[in-house]
């Protein structure tokens, strides 16, 4: 019977192998994806432009309002305008007593100065169709959230409108997706003179952004001149690639990730992210172990009988992705530490070594297919940059659990990167992977402040 666990566990394994051949049939199709969504909107990829077009270099040195949504209520806008008004009163009470007060009372009527306002860069990371640096109307939930009265709005306005009406000296002057926040503040410390050209989250979501020519983005053609820096040679663009191959044309597609999709409140939508993301990874594993366990030429963790029914090994969505990294880590002969996780999470207790070997097969599939895919992402934005030719180094900036705490994450995608054709072995020793931490705070700070001297360079 152990034989016939781990037999099984290495067969369902197979189905999430993402060979070579199939990698690079991944990158060609990216590629084209990207190509088209620069052209025009609708696409695979939306390929947004950000209006971000000028990157810090690090001598940067001004204080800044950072902002991210989290709330997953109708009036977010509300409460966080509240937040604003509760931090000014706290770190800059001298100006809010002579200032923000006598205005909230009435007492003092004209407008505030210029020198009184605060520039707030606003993290917003859910698909955006952006008009402006500082416009946006939200066009799709991701990542679970669902509050369908604020689709089509424009999300910027939305929080401007809750802070005018507290009366508080902020200016929303920047809509920054967390991905062009990690690029930015990857930017920021990037070590050496090489320009960081990638910004990638692989975390509860994942999604990248990048730095484009800007002849290439001609689907911005019909914008106006006062829309973005024109004269510019580059433009931030935010892939949102949790969408690519929605078609599912090139993307791998077991019988766990149909059952996957088929659970979620978006079924046929973000097909690239249900594969990588950690809110996703999780679920994958768990669908694939109750796959086992319900069959009883298997029978792993013995038979279900043995399973408290309260097991959240029933129950969609129960078990975390970190899960998956605990079990990658475990290295040990008898497995002792995956074994403590599956009876303390799953509430399993018959668990023999051959069950635990056989979820390892099983979570370090999961995880690797996720980095594999990534890379194939990440690899095709490289290779249409062209760096590869001009440059010593492609610099990119990563944030997220996944990549940060995921045992081997990083060397998957690394192994990857030498499998792709147009990168190759020599190719992948240029590429430098660092960690943005707080890229969607430090990035928010940081598009405020380009979007500032952006607006001086036009009114200039």
């Amino acid at each position: 019977m152990a034989s016939a666990v781990l037999d099984e566990a290495k067969r369902i394994a197979a189905g999430f192998e993402y060979p070579p051949e199939e990698l690079n049939k991944g990158v060609d199709e990216f590629i084209s994806e990207m190509d088209i969504g620069l052209t025009s909107d609708g696409a695979g990829l939306s390929q947004i432009p950000s209006y971000i077009t000028a990157m810090p270099d690090g001598t940067e040195k001004v204080r800044y309002l950072r902002f991210r949504l989290q709330e997953r209520r109708v009036d977010a806008n509300k409460i966080y305008a509240k937040q604003i008004e509760t931090f000014l009163r706290e770190h800059h009470s001298e100006q809010f007593s002579s200032h923000v007060e006598k205005r909230q009372s009435g007492e003092v009527k004209e407008a505030y100065t210029e020198e009184q306002v605060f520039d707030l860069g606003f993290t917003f990371s859910f698909p955006v169709t952006q008009h402006g640096i500082n416009r946006g109307e939200l066009y799709r939930w991701t990542k679970g959230f669902d509050i369908p009265e604020v689709v089509g709005k424009d999300i910027c306005k939305l929080l401007q409108t809750a802070i005018d009406e507290l009366k508080l000296p902020v200016r929303v002057s920047a809509l920054v997706n967390d991905t062009v926040g990690t690029l930015m503040a990857r930017s920021y410390s990037s070590p050496g003179k090489s320009k960081t050209l990638i910004g990638a989250i692989f975390g509860t979501g994942t999604n990248g952004a990048y730095v484009e020519k800007m002849p290439r983005v001609t689907k911005m053609d019909k914008c106006s001149s006062d829309a973005y820096n024109k004269s510019s040679p580059v433009m931030v663009i935010n892939a949102e690639w949790g969408s690519f191959d929605n078609a599912l044309k090139v993307l791998p597609n077991t019988e766990f990730d149909i059952q996957l999709d088929n659970e979620t409140v978006n079924p046929g939508i973000q097909m690239f992210e249900k594969r990588i993301s950690g809110m996703f990874l999780g679920e994958i594993l768990r669908l694939a172990i109750l796959s086992m366990v319900e069959n009883p030429s298997v029978s792993l963790f013995g038979s279900p009988a043995t399973i408290d029914k309260n097991s959240i090994l029933y129950q969609a969505w129960a078990i975390d992705s970190s899960i998956l990294s605990i079990v990658e880590a475990d290295n040990s002969d008898d497995l002792q530490t995956t074994k403590e996780q599956l009876k303390t999470e799953l509430n399993v207790t018959d668990v023999s070594i051959s069950d635990c070997r056989a979820v390892k097969v099983l979570a370090h599939s999961i995880g690797k297919r996720a980095a594999r895919l990534g890379a194939m992402a990440l690899g095709a934005i490289v290779i249409s940059s062209g760096r590869l030719a001009t440059e010593d180094v492609i610099d990119i900036g990563v944030d997220g659990s996944l990549i940060e705490h995921y045992p081997g994450f990083e060397a998957w995608i690394r192994e990857a990167f030498r499998e792709i054709r147009a990168i190759g072995p020599a190719g992948e020793k240029k590429i430098r992977i660092g960690i943005a931490k707080d890229g969607s705070g430090v990035g928010a700070a940081l598009g405020a402040l380009v979007a500032k001297k952006a607006s001086q360079t036009l009114q200039g």
